[in-house]
Order: C-alpha cells, then structure tokens, then sequence
C-alpha cells in the first residue's frame, strides 16, 4: 500500500510539474514574418473600439500565475460578405495592468513589465523603448464564425507570424473578433526574463516561456 501511495505522489508530482513548464494555453504555431492581407475594393473597413477591445495575458510560473489586460491604441478590419479579409492594430504597451496584486505589489510587478524600474528596463517589454507592438493580419480562413487567424506579431522590433482559433460575428453594424486562448513562447521575441530556456540554474525560480492570450476585438463602421 505504501508503495502505490508513493507511485501515485511521484505520478501526481511529475503532472505538476509538466503543467507548470507548458502553461495553460495552446501555444501557437509561430513562423516567419509572411505578406499582410489587403481587402478587396468591396470590403466595408471598421474601427476598432479601443475602449472596448482588449488582450487579456496569463503568465505563470511554479508558485503561481499572474493575470492581466493590455489595450489598443488603434486598429481596423476590413470585412465583406461576412470575412474578414484583412486587418491590423496596435497594442498600447504603457497599458499593461495586473489584475490579481493590489497596491505596491501591483504597481511594482507592472513597472517591472513595462520596464519602468530602474535596472530592471530591458527585462520584459521595455516600454520607453519600445511602447507599441503591432499585429499585422496575413490571412483568415474558416467559415460559420469559427476561424483561424494569422497574422505578424511585432514586439520590441522582433516579428514572427502566429496563428490563433477565433469566432467572428457581425453584430448589427458592428463586427466582433474573440480568440480562443492560445500561449506565445515569449523569447522568440526577447522577452528572456527568467526563462530557464535561456538561462542556467534557475531551478524553481523560473518563469513559463509561454503567456497565454485572448485577443477581443470590436470594431464599427
């Protein structure tokens, strides 16, 4: 009996274990920067509601995760018969927010993020920098509001393009874009801190390479 208990801790730890490494989400399939997507001269162009629209992050590690959002600064989709053909936004990297700190906590693992604390610039997303990053559509396929958006992801100059499941719908005069949660491996664009994969004897003390996101969309004519 007191070995099947001890088999069954070490099967449980090494679950833990690889959960913790892989992250929450399905990492995307990443490949080089590919041409962007033009719309047609019948495609209806909308603007991205950045009041509304909004990039929820997971970031997780060992002892725990950390949840948050990111807005846009600006953005458009150009749609016709119901597809989107073509689009872009810009993500406003000052406005990345932690949502489960409270006070200094909070304001200390932001100004981390962003790159705002002294000595610590270049350790995520160096924000003075760098204070935009971009997404480029280069191609959506699908049908009946379930599709596959691909696109350049810009950060800190580097480009890779991404691919994500998401559900489309045109509200009235409105179009509405949702990602199912999918994770980047954050150091294919130099995001390197406490990444295990970079650095040597982290032990515990890392930090998952991948970051789970969902992209929201709204837009209007």
């Amino acid at each position: 009996m007191n070995k099947l208990v001890l088999n069954f801790a070490v099967i449980a730890f090494t679950f833990m274990g690889l959960v913790a490494c892989k992250g929450n989400g399905n990492e995307t399939t990443t490949s080089e920067e590919q041409d962007v997507a033009e719309a047609t001269t019948e495609a209806t162009e909308y603007t991205v509601n950045t009041e509304k629209s909004v990039i929820k992050w997971v970031g997780a590690k060992p002892t725990g995760s950390h949840n948050g959002t990111v807005k846009l600064s600006s953005g458009t989709l150009s749609a016709n018969n119901r597809e989107i053909q073509a689009g872009n936004f810009t993500i406003d990297m000052n406005s990345i927010t932690d949502l489960d700190l409270e006070g200094e906590k909070k304001a200390n693992l932001e100004a981390h993020l962003k790159g705002t604390a002294e000595g610590k610039e270049g350790d995520f997303f160096n924000v003075t920098k760098y204070p935009t990053a971009t997404f480029e559509l280069t191609d959506v396929s699908g049908e009946g509001g379930d599709v596959t958006v691909r696109g350049n992801l810009t950060i800190k100059d580097v480009t890779h393009n991404i691919e994500f499941p998401a559900v489309v719908s045109f509200p009235g005069d409105e179009v509405f874009l949702k990602s199912k949660p999918f994770s980047i491996d954050r150091t294919k664009w130099n995001v390197n801190y406490g990444s295990k994969s970079v650095f040597d004897n982290l032990g515990d003390q890392f930090i998952n390479d991948e970051v789970e996101l969902v992209i929201e969309l709204h837009g209007s004519k």
